[in-house]
Protein backbone atom coordinates (compact mmCIF):
# COMPACT_ATOMS: atom_id res chain seq x y z
CA UNK A 1 0.00 0.00 0.00
CA UNK A 2 1.50 3.22 -0.83
CA UNK A 3 1.73 5.93 1.94
CA UNK A 4 1.08 9.64 0.72
CA UNK A 5 2.59 12.77 1.97
CA UNK A 6 1.18 15.74 3.18
CA UNK A 7 2.97 18.90 3.27
CA UNK A 8 1.64 21.23 6.65
CA UNK A 9 3.24 24.43 6.65
CA UNK A 10 3.24 26.02 10.05
CA UNK A 11 1.15 28.87 10.65
CA UNK A 12 2.44 32.52 9.87
CA UNK A 13 3.14 34.78 12.73
CA UNK A 14 1.04 37.39 13.37
CA UNK A 15 2.74 40.82 12.00
CA UNK A 16 4.63 42.95 14.00
CA UNK A 17 4.99 39.76 16.51
CA UNK A 18 7.77 39.88 19.11
CA UNK A 19 9.23 37.29 21.62
CA UNK A 20 10.46 40.07 24.10
CA UNK A 21 7.03 41.93 23.99
CA UNK A 22 4.45 39.44 22.94
CA UNK A 23 5.72 35.67 24.65
CA UNK A 24 3.80 35.75 28.55
CA UNK A 25 3.94 33.22 31.06
CA UNK A 26 0.73 31.13 31.68
CA UNK A 27 1.99 28.44 34.22
CA UNK A 28 4.91 27.16 36.15
CA UNK A 29 6.23 24.63 38.58
CA UNK A 30 5.90 25.14 42.30
CA UNK A 31 8.66 24.68 44.40
CA UNK A 32 7.67 22.62 46.79
CA UNK A 33 6.66 20.25 44.35
CA UNK A 34 9.62 19.09 42.97
CA UNK A 35 11.67 16.20 43.54
CA UNK A 36 15.34 15.06 43.19
CA UNK A 37 15.26 11.48 41.41
CA UNK A 38 18.39 9.07 41.35
CA UNK A 39 18.04 7.50 37.73
CA UNK A 40 20.26 4.74 36.20
CA UNK A 41 20.56 3.33 32.68
CA UNK A 42 18.69 0.05 32.11
CA UNK A 43 18.12 -2.46 28.61
CA UNK A 44 19.54 -4.32 26.28
CA UNK A 45 20.20 -0.66 24.24
CA UNK A 46 22.05 0.63 26.84
CA UNK A 47 24.48 -2.47 27.54
CA UNK A 48 24.95 -2.82 23.57
CA UNK A 49 25.93 1.13 24.13
CA UNK A 50 28.13 -0.07 27.03
CA UNK A 51 29.82 -2.93 25.09
CA UNK A 52 30.45 -1.00 22.07
CA UNK A 53 31.98 1.63 24.31
CA UNK A 54 34.01 -0.50 26.22
CA UNK A 55 35.90 -2.54 23.39
CA UNK A 56 35.79 0.79 20.89
CA UNK A 57 33.50 -1.08 18.33
CA UNK A 58 31.64 0.18 15.57
CA UNK A 59 28.03 -0.87 15.32
CA UNK A 60 28.66 -3.05 12.32
CA UNK A 61 31.82 -4.41 13.97
CA UNK A 62 29.85 -5.21 17.32
CA UNK A 63 26.92 -6.59 15.38
CA UNK A 64 28.99 -8.97 13.36
CA UNK A 65 31.19 -10.18 16.61
CA UNK A 66 27.82 -10.97 18.55
CA UNK A 67 26.22 -12.95 15.53
CA UNK A 68 29.48 -15.05 15.70
CA UNK A 69 28.97 -15.55 19.75
CA UNK A 70 25.52 -17.00 18.93
CA UNK A 71 26.35 -19.18 16.57
CA UNK A 72 28.88 -20.75 18.39
CA UNK A 73 26.54 -21.17 20.93
CA UNK A 74 24.21 -22.86 19.43
CA UNK A 75 26.65 -25.34 17.76
CA UNK A 76 28.38 -25.76 21.21
CA UNK A 77 24.46 -26.66 22.46
CA UNK A 78 23.73 -28.93 19.77
CA UNK A 79 27.22 -31.18 20.39
CA UNK A 80 26.17 -31.04 23.90
CA UNK A 81 23.07 -32.38 23.44
CA UNK A 82 23.73 -35.23 20.45
CA UNK A 83 27.09 -35.94 21.24
CA UNK A 84 27.12 -39.78 21.03
CA UNK A 85 29.73 -41.60 18.96
CA UNK A 86 28.77 -43.89 16.02
CA UNK A 87 29.04 -47.87 16.22
CA UNK A 88 31.22 -48.98 12.88
CA UNK A 89 29.32 -51.31 12.63
CA UNK A 90 26.03 -49.02 12.62
CA UNK A 91 27.53 -47.38 9.88
CA UNK A 92 27.28 -50.74 7.76
CA UNK A 93 24.07 -51.55 8.04
CA UNK A 94 21.43 -52.54 5.00
CA UNK A 95 18.56 -49.95 4.85
CA UNK A 96 16.38 -52.36 3.59
CA UNK A 97 16.61 -53.64 7.29
CA UNK A 98 14.85 -50.75 8.52
CA UNK A 99 12.48 -52.30 10.48
CA UNK A 100 14.95 -54.05 13.01
CA UNK A 101 17.13 -51.15 13.09
CA UNK A 102 17.27 -48.79 16.15
CA UNK A 103 16.14 -45.18 14.95
CA UNK A 104 17.34 -43.77 18.19
CA UNK A 105 21.01 -44.86 18.07
CA UNK A 106 20.97 -43.98 13.96
CA UNK A 107 20.64 -40.30 14.85
CA UNK A 108 22.50 -40.45 18.41
CA UNK A 109 19.64 -40.16 20.67
CA UNK A 110 20.15 -43.19 22.73
CA UNK A 111 20.28 -41.85 26.06
CA UNK A 112 17.46 -39.80 25.37
CA UNK A 113 14.95 -42.83 23.62
CA UNK A 114 11.26 -42.13 23.91
CA UNK A 115 12.22 -38.74 26.26
CA UNK A 116 13.66 -37.42 23.24
CA UNK A 117 11.64 -33.97 21.82
CA UNK A 118 10.60 -33.28 18.19
CA UNK A 119 13.19 -30.60 17.94
CA UNK A 120 16.23 -33.27 19.32
CA UNK A 121 15.22 -35.42 17.03
CA UNK A 122 15.10 -32.50 14.10
CA UNK A 123 18.51 -31.21 15.31
CA UNK A 124 20.23 -34.86 15.00
CA UNK A 125 19.01 -35.18 11.51
CA UNK A 126 20.38 -31.75 10.64
CA UNK A 127 23.78 -33.10 12.11
CA UNK A 128 23.73 -36.39 10.92
CA UNK A 129 22.63 -35.45 7.07
CA UNK A 130 25.81 -32.69 7.14
CA UNK A 131 27.93 -35.22 8.39
CA UNK A 132 26.65 -38.16 5.64
CA UNK A 133 24.67 -37.07 2.93
CA UNK A 134 26.34 -38.42 -0.22
CA UNK A 135 27.34 -35.04 -1.93
CA UNK A 136 29.23 -34.42 0.75
CA UNK A 137 31.26 -37.34 1.07
CA UNK A 138 30.93 -37.33 -2.80
CA UNK A 139 33.26 -34.01 -2.50
CA UNK A 140 35.19 -35.10 -0.26
CA UNK A 141 36.11 -37.93 -2.70
CA UNK A 142 34.53 -41.07 -0.58
CA UNK A 143 33.09 -43.16 -2.67
CA UNK A 144 30.73 -44.93 0.21
CA UNK A 145 27.66 -46.09 -0.36
CA UNK A 146 24.42 -44.44 0.84
CA UNK A 147 22.86 -46.70 2.95
CA UNK A 148 23.60 -44.98 6.07
CA UNK A 149 22.32 -42.07 4.81
CA UNK A 150 19.13 -43.57 4.08
CA UNK A 151 18.78 -45.33 7.60
CA UNK A 152 19.15 -41.58 8.80
CA UNK A 153 16.27 -40.61 6.71
CA UNK A 154 13.68 -43.83 7.59
CA UNK A 155 15.26 -42.90 11.70
CA UNK A 156 14.02 -39.72 10.83
CA UNK A 157 10.53 -40.58 9.34
CA UNK A 158 9.38 -42.81 12.01
CA UNK A 159 10.31 -40.79 14.86
CA UNK A 160 8.74 -37.47 13.66
CA UNK A 161 5.61 -39.34 12.84
CA UNK A 162 3.66 -39.51 16.54
CA UNK A 163 1.91 -42.82 15.18
CA UNK A 164 4.68 -44.43 13.84
CA UNK A 165 6.79 -43.47 16.74
CA UNK A 166 4.75 -44.71 19.33
CA UNK A 167 4.53 -48.10 17.43
CA UNK A 168 8.07 -48.30 17.31
CA UNK A 169 8.33 -47.30 21.27
CA UNK A 170 5.88 -49.74 21.58
CA UNK A 171 8.09 -52.77 20.78
CA UNK A 172 11.59 -50.83 21.80
CA UNK A 173 13.35 -52.76 24.51
CA UNK A 174 16.38 -50.87 24.85
CA UNK A 175 14.48 -48.45 26.64
CA UNK A 176 12.89 -51.19 29.23
CA UNK A 177 14.42 -51.87 32.71
CA UNK A 178 15.82 -55.05 33.60
CA UNK A 179 14.20 -56.21 37.17
CA UNK A 180 16.68 -56.06 39.66
CA UNK A 181 18.40 -59.58 40.65
CA UNK A 182 18.62 -61.27 44.23
CA UNK A 183 22.51 -60.23 43.86
CA UNK A 184 21.37 -56.23 43.15
CA UNK A 185 18.93 -56.35 45.47
CA UNK A 186 21.15 -57.68 48.22
CA UNK A 187 23.65 -54.86 47.89
CA UNK A 188 21.64 -52.19 46.73
CA UNK A 189 18.25 -49.65 47.36
CA UNK A 190 14.97 -51.95 47.29
CA UNK A 191 12.95 -49.36 46.51
CA UNK A 192 14.87 -47.24 44.09
CA UNK A 193 15.98 -50.69 42.17
CA UNK A 194 12.17 -51.51 41.40
CA UNK A 195 11.68 -47.79 41.44
CA UNK A 196 13.31 -47.64 38.21
CA UNK A 197 11.36 -50.58 36.69
CA UNK A 198 7.96 -49.16 37.13
CA UNK A 199 9.54 -45.81 36.10
CA UNK A 200 10.30 -47.21 32.86
CA UNK A 201 6.96 -48.96 32.27
CA UNK A 202 4.99 -46.28 33.37
CA UNK A 203 5.67 -44.86 29.73
CA UNK A 204 3.12 -46.90 28.88
CA UNK A 205 0.30 -46.27 30.61
CA UNK A 206 -2.80 -44.16 29.60
CA UNK A 207 -3.16 -42.80 32.80
CA UNK A 208 -1.11 -39.89 34.03
CA UNK A 209 -0.03 -39.21 36.94
CA UNK A 210 1.26 -43.04 37.19
CA UNK A 211 1.60 -43.47 41.16
CA UNK A 212 5.80 -44.11 41.71
CA UNK A 213 6.67 -47.18 44.07
CA UNK A 214 7.85 -45.04 46.93
CA UNK A 215 10.41 -45.78 49.72
CA UNK A 216 10.61 -47.56 53.26
CA UNK A 217 8.71 -44.73 54.73
CA UNK A 218 5.38 -44.55 51.97
CA UNK A 219 2.28 -44.84 53.58
CA UNK A 220 -0.04 -48.00 54.07
CA UNK A 221 -2.95 -46.36 51.27
CA UNK A 222 0.41 -45.31 48.73
CA UNK A 223 1.54 -48.96 48.63
CA UNK A 224 -2.15 -50.01 48.22
CA UNK A 225 -2.60 -46.91 45.83
CA UNK A 226 0.29 -48.28 43.42
CA UNK A 227 0.00 -51.80 43.89
CA UNK A 228 -4.03 -51.38 42.54
CA UNK A 229 -3.11 -49.02 39.54
CA UNK A 230 -0.27 -51.55 38.35
CA UNK A 231 -2.44 -54.54 38.96
CA UNK A 232 -5.28 -53.05 36.85
CA UNK A 233 -2.50 -51.12 34.27
CA UNK A 234 -4.18 -49.88 31.45
CA UNK A 235 -1.65 -49.93 28.69
CA UNK A 236 -1.50 -48.16 25.02
CA UNK A 237 0.99 -50.50 24.23
CA UNK A 238 0.45 -52.22 20.63
CA UNK A 239 2.90 -54.24 18.29
CA UNK A 240 1.57 -53.15 15.14
CA UNK A 241 5.38 -52.37 14.74
CA UNK A 242 6.23 -56.01 14.44
CA UNK A 243 3.55 -57.05 12.02
CA UNK A 244 4.37 -58.56 9.02
CA UNK A 245 3.95 -57.06 5.57
CA UNK A 246 0.31 -57.61 3.89
CA UNK A 247 0.49 -57.42 -0.02
CA UNK A 248 -0.84 -54.23 -1.34
CA UNK A 249 -2.13 -56.33 -4.57
CA UNK A 250 -5.56 -56.66 -4.98
CA UNK A 251 -5.31 -59.84 -6.93
CA UNK A 252 -4.57 -61.86 -4.09
CA UNK A 253 -6.79 -60.50 -1.06
CA UNK A 254 -7.82 -63.93 0.53
CA UNK A 255 -3.71 -63.77 1.06
CA UNK A 256 -3.77 -60.02 2.17
CA UNK A 257 -6.83 -61.35 4.71
CA UNK A 258 -4.82 -63.82 6.41
CA UNK A 259 -1.71 -61.91 6.55
CA UNK A 260 -4.34 -59.30 8.73
CA UNK A 261 -5.91 -62.21 10.78
CA UNK A 262 -2.40 -63.28 11.22
CA UNK A 263 -0.73 -60.13 12.50
CA UNK A 264 -3.87 -59.44 14.95
CA UNK A 265 -3.73 -62.86 16.32
CA UNK A 266 0.36 -62.40 16.74
CA UNK A 267 -0.78 -58.78 18.51
CA UNK A 268 -2.84 -60.10 21.00
CA UNK A 269 -0.33 -62.96 21.99
CA UNK A 270 2.05 -60.13 22.58
CA UNK A 271 0.06 -58.04 24.26
CA UNK A 272 -0.87 -61.41 26.90
CA UNK A 273 2.75 -62.04 27.31
CA UNK A 274 3.26 -58.30 28.07
CA UNK A 275 0.35 -58.13 30.58
CA UNK A 276 2.27 -61.39 32.52
CA UNK A 277 5.43 -60.59 31.74
CA UNK A 278 4.43 -56.90 33.68
CA UNK A 279 2.05 -59.20 36.58
CA UNK A 280 4.99 -60.95 37.47
CA UNK A 281 7.21 -58.10 37.50
CA UNK A 282 4.33 -57.16 39.99
CA UNK A 283 4.41 -60.14 41.71
CA UNK A 284 8.09 -60.06 42.25
CA UNK A 285 8.31 -56.89 43.84
CA UNK A 286 5.57 -57.59 46.33
CA UNK A 287 7.53 -60.81 47.16
CA UNK A 288 10.06 -59.05 48.79
CA UNK A 289 8.35 -55.79 49.90
CA UNK A 290 8.95 -55.48 53.73
CA UNK A 291 6.51 -52.35 53.73
CA UNK A 292 3.40 -55.16 52.62
CA UNK A 293 5.18 -57.72 55.20
CA UNK A 294 5.00 -55.08 57.84
CA UNK A 295 1.54 -54.04 56.90
CA UNK A 296 0.55 -57.23 56.79
CA UNK A 297 1.73 -57.61 60.53
CA UNK A 298 0.11 -54.71 61.39
CA UNK A 299 -3.03 -55.73 60.47
CA UNK A 300 -2.23 -59.42 61.84
CA UNK A 301 -1.65 -57.44 65.51
CA UNK A 302 -4.69 -55.61 64.58
CA UNK A 303 -6.77 -58.19 64.05
CA UNK A 304 -5.49 -60.14 67.07
CA UNK A 305 -5.77 -57.56 69.07
CA UNK A 306 -9.60 -57.17 67.86
CA UNK A 307 -10.24 -60.65 68.70
CA UNK A 308 -8.60 -60.35 72.13
CA UNK A 309 -10.75 -57.52 72.97
CA UNK A 310 -13.89 -58.84 71.09
CA UNK A 311 -13.12 -62.04 73.07
CA UNK A 312 -13.01 -60.55 76.60
CA UNK A 313 -16.03 -58.40 75.92
CA UNK A 314 -17.57 -61.44 75.19
CA UNK A 315 -16.34 -63.28 78.25
CA UNK A 316 -17.71 -60.44 80.19
CA UNK A 317 -21.11 -60.26 78.60
CA UNK A 318 -21.02 -63.89 79.87
CA UNK A 319 -19.92 -63.35 83.20
CA UNK A 320 -22.56 -60.29 83.14
CA UNK A 321 -25.35 -62.35 81.56
CA UNK A 322 -24.19 -65.44 84.09
CA UNK A 323 -24.43 -63.24 87.27
CA UNK A 324 -27.98 -61.41 86.09
CA UNK A 325 -29.64 -65.31 85.79
CA UNK A 326 -28.00 -66.04 89.47
CA UNK A 327 -29.16 -62.55 90.81
CA UNK A 328 -32.50 -63.04 88.67
CA UNK A 329 -32.70 -67.21 90.11
CA UNK A 330 -32.04 -65.24 93.93
CA UNK A 331 -34.81 -62.87 93.55
CA UNK A 332 -36.97 -65.33 92.14
CA UNK A 333 -36.25 -67.74 94.91
CA UNK A 334 -36.67 -65.66 97.67
CA UNK A 335 -39.93 -63.85 95.84
CA UNK A 336 -40.96 -67.59 95.66
CA UNK A 337 -39.61 -68.45 99.57
CA UNK A 338 -41.55 -65.61 100.62
CA UNK A 339 -44.93 -65.78 98.57
CA UNK A 340 -44.56 -69.53 99.71
CA UNK A 341 -44.70 -68.18 103.12
CA UNK A 342 -47.09 -65.25 102.85
CA UNK A 343 -49.47 -68.83 101.56
CA UNK A 344 -48.37 -70.66 104.79
CA UNK A 345 -49.17 -67.16 106.87
CA UNK A 346 -52.23 -66.20 104.56
CA UNK A 347 -53.62 -70.62 105.24
CA UNK A 348 -52.94 -70.26 108.95
CA UNK A 349 -54.43 -66.76 109.33
CA UNK A 350 -57.48 -68.33 107.31
CA UNK A 351 -57.49 -71.52 109.57
CA UNK A 352 -56.94 -69.06 112.47
CA UNK A 353 -59.70 -66.83 111.05
CA UNK A 354 -61.89 -70.11 110.08
CA UNK A 355 -61.10 -71.61 113.33
CA UNK A 356 -62.22 -68.28 115.23
CA UNK A 357 -65.43 -68.55 113.41
CA UNK A 358 -66.64 -71.86 114.55
CA UNK A 359 -65.52 -70.81 118.26
CA UNK A 360 -67.21 -67.77 118.00
CA UNK A 361 -70.12 -69.47 115.84
CA UNK A 362 -70.07 -71.74 118.80
CA UNK A 363 -69.95 -69.14 122.16
CA UNK A 364 -73.20 -68.06 119.89
CA UNK A 365 -75.10 -71.25 120.01
CA UNK A 366 -73.60 -71.74 123.50
CA UNK A 367 -75.12 -68.33 124.40
CA UNK A 368 -78.46 -69.03 123.55
CA UNK A 369 -77.93 -72.63 125.34
CA UNK A 370 -76.57 -71.27 128.39
CA UNK A 371 -80.09 -68.81 128.39
CA UNK A 372 -81.92 -72.13 127.99
CA UNK A 373 -83.46 -71.49 124.42
CA UNK A 374 -84.94 -68.42 125.98
CA UNK A 375 -87.86 -70.41 128.17
CA UNK A 376 -88.72 -71.90 131.67
CA UNK A 377 -88.26 -75.31 131.78
CA UNK A 378 -87.22 -78.02 129.43
CA UNK A 379 -87.25 -76.23 125.61
CA UNK A 380 -88.98 -78.10 123.08
CA UNK A 381 -87.08 -79.13 120.32
CA UNK A 382 -89.19 -76.50 118.00
CA UNK A 383 -88.13 -74.31 120.68
CA UNK A 384 -84.30 -75.11 119.89
CA UNK A 385 -84.58 -75.31 116.36
CA UNK A 386 -86.50 -71.62 116.07
CA UNK A 387 -83.94 -70.07 118.59
CA UNK A 388 -80.93 -72.00 116.34
CA UNK A 389 -82.47 -70.78 112.92
CA UNK A 390 -82.57 -67.18 114.09
CA UNK A 391 -79.12 -67.75 115.61
CA UNK A 392 -77.85 -69.13 111.99
CA UNK A 393 -79.84 -66.57 110.04
CA UNK A 394 -78.45 -63.90 111.87
CA UNK A 395 -74.26 -65.82 111.53
CA UNK A 396 -74.98 -65.55 107.64
CA UNK A 397 -76.20 -61.61 107.53
CA UNK A 398 -72.86 -60.48 109.49
CA UNK A 399 -69.14 -61.13 108.94
CA UNK A 400 -66.26 -62.78 110.90
CA UNK A 401 -65.69 -59.51 112.47
CA UNK A 402 -69.39 -58.91 113.99
CA UNK A 403 -69.38 -62.23 114.34
CA UNK A 404 -66.21 -62.17 116.86
CA UNK A 405 -67.65 -58.89 118.70
CA UNK A 406 -71.05 -60.46 119.26
CA UNK A 407 -69.22 -63.20 120.44
CA UNK A 408 -67.23 -61.11 122.94
CA UNK A 409 -70.71 -59.08 124.05
CA UNK A 410 -71.89 -62.89 124.91
CA UNK A 411 -69.03 -64.21 126.65
CA UNK A 412 -69.00 -65.04 129.93
CA UNK A 413 -72.98 -64.04 130.29
CA UNK A 414 -75.16 -66.45 131.83
CA UNK A 415 -78.27 -64.25 132.83
CA UNK A 416 -80.96 -65.57 129.99
CA UNK A 417 -82.18 -61.66 130.14
CA UNK A 418 -78.81 -60.40 129.47
CA UNK A 419 -77.81 -63.06 126.74
CA UNK A 420 -81.42 -62.22 125.24
CA UNK A 421 -81.02 -58.48 125.87
CA UNK A 422 -77.43 -58.75 123.63
CA UNK A 423 -79.36 -60.60 120.72
CA UNK A 424 -82.06 -58.14 120.54
CA UNK A 425 -79.73 -55.68 120.36
CA UNK A 426 -77.76 -57.10 117.88
CA UNK A 427 -80.89 -57.75 116.07
CA UNK A 428 -82.03 -54.03 115.98
CA UNK A 429 -78.52 -53.41 114.84
CA UNK A 430 -79.36 -55.18 111.93
CA UNK A 431 -82.53 -54.10 110.96
CA UNK A 432 -81.36 -50.82 111.18
CA UNK A 433 -78.57 -51.66 108.72
CA UNK A 434 -80.97 -53.56 106.03
CA UNK A 435 -79.29 -56.69 106.80
CA UNK A 436 -82.49 -57.90 108.46
CA UNK A 437 -85.90 -57.85 107.45
CA UNK A 438 -89.19 -57.36 109.83
CA UNK A 439 -90.83 -60.77 110.30
CA UNK A 440 -87.42 -62.77 109.32
CA UNK A 441 -86.43 -63.22 113.04
CA UNK A 442 -88.75 -64.27 115.74
CA UNK A 443 -88.02 -66.26 118.21
CA UNK A 444 -85.07 -63.42 118.96
CA UNK A 445 -86.77 -60.72 118.86
CA UNK A 446 -89.78 -61.21 121.49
Amino acid sequence: MDATVISLPLPALPEGWEAEKDFRIIGGVAKSSATARTLEPVGPHFLAHARRARHKRTFSEDDRIQAQERAKKIEENEDSDISEPEDPILLQRDAKDWKTQDHYKVLGLSKYRWRATEEQIKRAHRKKVLKHHPDKKAAAGRADDDNFFKCIQKATEILLDPVKRRQFDSVDEEADVEPPTKKQLAKGNYYKLWGNVFKSEARFSKIHPVPSFGDENSTKEEVENFYNFWYNFDSWRSFEYLDEEVPDDNENRDQKRHMERKNANARKKKKAEDNARLRKLLDDAAAGDERIKRFRQEANAAKHKKRLEREAAERAAAEEARRKKEEEERLAKEAEEKAKAEREAAKKAKEAAKNAVKKNKRVLRGSVKDANYFVEGDASPATIDAVLGDVELIQGRIDADEIAALATKLSGLKVADEIKDVWKGEVERLLAAGKLQDGEIKALSS
